[in-house]
C-alpha cells in the first residue's frame, strides 16, 4: 500500500459542454425520444431543444478520457505511469473493470450546459481474491452544470492480473434454467449487441478493447464475447426507472458488477419497490437469460 501513498488525494479537472449534437446522439443509441420541446426543424437545430433537462445517465458521457491514440496500452486504456501527471496509478495488474459506483443526483444536466468535473483518488487497497491478487481503486467525482453541483459520484474500478491463455472462459455457457421476473414490479428484455456496445464506447470515448475487439476479448482477457459496458447496464436501468417513475426522479443509485453481460445475449432488467419495514427505495438488477445476475443495483 506504501507505493502508492503518493496518489491519495491527486486531482484531475476536466470541462466540457453538453451540446445539442452529443445529447442527440445519446438519444438516439438508447432510442429514446429528444427531451423537451423540438426546435423548429432544420440543419442547425437537431435534436433536443436548448435547455432541456437530460436523462440520469448523460453523465457517464461528459467529461470522458482524451488521451491520444499513441498513449493508449494494448488493451486500449491510456497507459499509466509514476509520473507526477498520471491520475491513475500504474499497479502492475493489467485487467481493469469498472466495478461499481455510488451516486448521488443533485440537479438534472440541461442541454447546453458547460460542464466541469473535479476527480479525486479517494483510496487504493489491493486484496487476494480466489483468482489471485487484485487492487480497487476508488474514485470521487463532482460535476458541476453551468456552475451547479449536478452529480456526486463514487467510482470504484478494479485491477485484476492477466488471465492464463487456457483460463475457461468467462462467463460459463448459459444454464437451462431461464430468469423468470415474478417478484419485480418492472421488467425489460433488450439484447444488447455490438452495435450498441460501438456507439457507447463512442459516447464515452473508451477504447477498451473488451467492447469492440471480439479476438481480444476471448483470446486475450478470456470472455466469451464482447463485454456489455457496466455504465451501458447502469444507464439502462436508470431509463427503466424512468419509465416507471418519470425522468430525473432518482435521488440516489448504486450498482455492483456481479458477472460480465456478454453482446447478441438477453439481459433482463428488472425493478422492485421496497416493501413496507425493508426502507424507503427501489431494489433493480439485471440478468442473464439463464438467471445469472450481472448487477444488483439500488436507488431512492
Amino acid at each position: 500500500m506504501a507505493g502508492w501513498d503518493a496518489w491519495i488525494g491527486r486531482e484531475q479537472r476536466a470541462a466540457d459542454r453538453l451540446d445539442a449534437a452529443l445529447a442527440a446522439r445519446w438519444c438516439a443509441t438508447f432510442d429514446l425520444p429528444a427531451p423537451g420541446p423540438r426546435a423548429p426543424p432544420g440543419p442547425a437545430t437537431p435534436g433536443p431543444a436548448p435547455g432541456a433537462a437530460m436523462p440520469q445517465g448523460i453523465h457517464f458521457c461528459l467529461c470522458t478520457p482524451d488521451a491520444a491514440t499513441a498513449d493508449l496500452g494494448e488493451d486500449g486504456h491510456p497507459q499509466r505511469d509514476d509520473s507526477p501527471e498520471s491520475f491513475l496509478p500504474p499497479i502492475p495488474l493489467p485487467r481493469r473493470m469498472w466495478a461499481a459506483s455510488t451516486i448521488a443526483f443533485l440537479a438534472p444536466i440541461a442541454t447546453g450546459a458547460a460542464i466541469e468535473r473535479t476527480s479525486r483518488i479517494g483510496a487504493i487497497t489491493p486484496k487476494e481474491g480466489r483468482s489471485g491478487p487484485m487492487t480497487f481503486v476508488t474514485v470521487e467525482h463532482e460535476t458541476t452544470a453551468d456552475g451547479r453541483a449536478a452529480v456526486r459520484e463514487r467510482q470504484t474500478l478494479v485491477y485484476r492480473a492477466a488471465a492464463p491463455g487456457d483460463a475457461p472462459l468467462s462467463p460459463p455457457e448459459p444454464g437451462a434454467e431461464r430468469f423468470d421476473p415474478r417478484g419485480w414490479d418492472a421488467h425489460r428484455a433488450i439484447v444488447p449487441d455490438p452495435r450498441l456496445l460501438f456507439r457507447y464506447s463512442a459516447l464515452t470515448f473508451n477504447t477498451h478493447r473488451i467492447h469492440y475487439d471480439a479476438p481480444y476479448a476471448r483470446e486475450v482477457e478470456r470472455y466469451r464475447g464482447l463485454v456489455v459496458h457496466g455504465p451501458l447496464t447502469a444507464s439502462l436501468l436508470l431509463q427503466l426507472a424512468a419509465r416507471e417513475l418519470g425522468d430525473n426522479a432518482l435521488k440516489t443509485f448504486g450498482f455492483r458488477g456481479l458477472s460480465p453481460a456478454i453482446a447478441g445475449e438477453t439481459l433482463h432488467l428488472v425493478l422492485r419497490r421496497e416493501r413496507e419495514g425493508e426502507g424507503e427505495g427501489l431494489a433493480l438488477a439485471a440478468f442473464a437469460g439463464d438467471g445469472r445476475q450481472v448487477v444488483e443495483a439500488h436507488a431512492t
